[in-house]
Formats: C-alpha cells, structure tokens, sequence
C-alpha cells in the first residue's frame, strides 16, 4: 500500500471517529436541554394533624344495623383550605370504616357507633387518611323506663285497689310494677342511626400528604 492510499485511508477513518462523536455529543447536549426544560414536579401538599373534615353520608350508617370493619361511603360537605389554598374540594369522595357498633341493652347499656375515615380522593388517586374516631352515643332512656315502670305499677294499685281494698290494692301493685319492667326489659333503648345526607365532623390524627 503506498503513503497516498494509506494517507486517504487514515483520513477516512478520522472523518468517521470526528462525526460519531459529534452525533454522541449532539445527543448528550438534546438530552441536557429536556432535562433543562422538563417542568419540575410540583410540590406536595401537606394537610396538618388536627384539621377538620366535614362530611355528609352517602351511605347511611347504624349501631344495630352496621357490622365492625365494614366500610360506608361518604363525600367532603365542605372544602379542605391550608394557608388559604383549597387543598381538596367540596364533594370530593371519601371512604371510612365502622370501627365498633353496639346496640343498646336492655335495662342498662346505650347504643354506640364508632367511625373513621380511610381515604380521600384527590384527582382520582386514592389518599388514605388516619382521623380520630367519631363516637356516637344514643341518649340515656332511664327517665323513660322509670316512667313505663311507675305508669304500670300506678295501674296496678287501682286494679287492686277495685278488687278488694288494701291487700289488693298492694298485690295490683307488685303485678303493675312487675309488668312495667318486663316491658323495660323487652325493650332496647334508642339506637345510634346516621342516615344518608347526615353531616359529621372529623379531624385528622396524621399528617396527610397529597
């Protein structure tokens, strides 16, 4: 091979190795700039413990009729403001669990609900929650019993009293009153029960980020 030929040859070779880095580079500088220009992720939204949530019911809710882990559904009542910016809206979806139901005993023992929120939906992602749990408590019926037992004991005395005069009138009243509490006894008290549409208010135990 003489220098000429040899001299094209190498002059070839070089042209080749000048243009592959060139492309290498080219592509290292293209991939720089989308870096460069991709927009950068916003940033997440922190929702403090303690902030309230208010919800309404879609799906209604009760102690004699609701089991424990069972789930029901629910949306935001109201939007969610952190530092003035609306962080969830109104109507957003949420989920939450039946902690505990009991219903109310006979003669002692009132009927309680316990709730929490599981998650919310942002955008349709699914966020979990950690709230405080929601107890509702059936008001006390003592006042009511102690009517029915008085009423049915008072109805005894004057059956009694009709059928034969004092010693009558205190056996009527031992059946009366004897009868007023068997219908205590047959009786529960009131029952914890939500309806659909009923707002409750929660408040957050952790910190939630969206």
């Amino acid at each position: 091979m003489n220098k000429k030929l040899f001299g094209v040859i190498w002059l070839g070779i070089a042209l080749l190795a000048s243009g592959c880095g060139s492309a290498a580079a080219d592509k290292e500088e293209a991939a720089k700039e989308a870096a460069a220009n991709k927009p950068a992720p916003a940033p997440r939204v922190t929702i403090p413990a303690g902030t309230p949530l208010h919800i309404r019911l879609i799906d209604g809710v009760s102690a004699s009729k609701s089991e424990p882990g069972s789930t029901f559904n629910a949306s935001l009542a109201d939007a969610v403001v952190v530092n003035g910016k609306t962080v969830l809206e109104a109507g957003s979806p949420v989920v939450g669990r039946v902690v505990d139901a009991k219903e109310s005993g006979r003669v002692k023992g009132r009927a309680s609900l316990s709730l929490v929120l599981t998650s919310v939906n942002h955008h349709g992602k699914s966020v979990p929650l950690e709230t405080q749990t929601y107890v509702g408590v059936a008001k006390s019926t003592k006042k009511r019993d102690a009517g029915i037992i008085g009423g049915a004991a008072g109805v005894g005395a004057v059956i009694g009293a009709i059928a034969g005069g004092g010693k009558g009138a205190a056996t009527g009243a031992a059946v009366g009153g004897g009868g007023g509490t068997g219908v205590v006894l047959a009786t529960r008290g009131e029952d914890v029960h939500y309806p659909p549409e009923t707002r409750l208010n929660f408040v957050l135990s952790k910190v939630t980020e969206l």
